[in-house]
């Protein structure tokens, strides 16, 4: 689980880096970039969220 975190965390910062890159250049394909890192980590989360749902799911049933 701390790992997870720690990827999920790292991706954010990567991605607000692009976009500070992007506002410090002007160059869009900062922007393109850090849309795409921030879309795929919010995917990420989405599945991890889903997974640890799956886990506890029998022990709610």
């Amino acid at each position: 689980m701390f790992v997870f975190r720690l990827v999920f965390g790292l991706l954010l910062v990567a991605g607000l880096l692009c976009f500070a890159a992007y506002v410090a250049t002007g160059q869009p394909v900062w922007r393109r970039r850090g849309l795409v890192i921030i879309k795929w980590t919010l995917l990420a989360a989405l599945g991890g969220a889903a997974v640890l749902v799956l886990e506890r799911l029998p022990a709610l049933l």
